[in-house]
């Protein structure tokens, strides 16, 4: 059997599942290969990867996608590693800098522009080093570690988990495993095993890994900003997500939608 081709985002967040995987007696069966969240998208959308932690964004423009995981990147209010940053409130922003590296992030900022904070600002593409042109009433959309170390340069930080609960009373998924193709039952069963190892040794990773900056408390990010559970509740807030992307959902999405858990 040929290996599986996995590719998976490099933030902070994805350690804990990567440890599992890496652990695991799945390391000689994979290739793994760490992208920021829109190449995750691209190369599963485009058949250089067999399985992929994307942007669920990305999920209504894959054919046949299919969550083959319990576990994901998201969180039930705030997530931390997810803001529009800048010097003034929300509403006196006249512009906001998209962060290029991840689409879900951007497309859940325009939803809770329009329908949670009833905002209209310019939406600026961003391209890298952005961020040194966030100030004044131009705000910026920042994921990933970045958001750790920019944080705390400007007066306001809106986190969008917690935007998200606030607007839906529900969890948020900013990434899932997904395929694009049938995969072996046993295999599923077995990297379900392996990211749950994973999750368990955060105490041990604890001690691996450096504080990302100063004062950020890396434990309770892991535990308690990071959720990754895909459950009943996280399954429905991600539904709702992207029934205001694409209303009309593919039957084999809706499926997996409602799947609660894997076999």
């Amino acid at each position: 059997m040929s290996k599986i081709r996995i590719t998976a985002v490099s933030y902070l967040n994805t350690k804990p599942l990567l440890y599992g995987l890496l652990r695991s007696d799945l390391k000689s069966e994979i290739d793994l290969q760490l992208d920021m969240p829109s190449l995750c998208a691209s190369k599963l959308a485009s058949g250089e990867a067999d399985v992929g932690l994307v942007p669920v964004a990305i999920l209504p423009k894959l054919p046949n996608p299919t969550l083959i995981s319990d576990y994901c990147i998201g969180a039930v209010g705030a997530v931390r590693t997810v803001s529009v940053l800048g010097d003034v409130p929300l509403e006196e922003m006249t512009h906001i800098y998209l962060d290029y590296q991840s689409r879900t992030s951007v497309e859940l900022l325009q939803v809770l522009l329009k329908k949670h904070w009833h905002l209209s600002p310019i939406l600026l593409p961003a391209s890298p080093g952005f961020e040194q042109l966030i100030g004044g009433k131009v705000g910026g959309l920042v994921i990933g570690d970045r958001v750790i170390e920019l944080e705390t340069r400007f007066a306001y930080n809106y986190d969008l988990g917690q935007a998200w609960w606030d607007f839906a009373n529900l969890p948020f998924v900013f990434a899932a495993w997904v395929s694009t193709k049938p995969l072996p039952p046993d295999w599923v069963s077995r990297f379900n095993a392996a990211l749950r190892d994973g999750l368990d040794e955060i105490p041990n990773l604890l001690m691996l890994l450096p504080t990302p900056h100063p004062g950020f408390d890396l434990e309770t990010y892991f535990t308690q900003n990071i959720s990754y559970d895909l459950d009943v509740s996280k399954r429905k807030g991600l539904g709702v997500f992207l029934n205001h992307l694409s209303p009309n959902l593919q039957t084999s999405l809706a499926q997996s939608l409602a799947y609660e858990e894997t076999q």
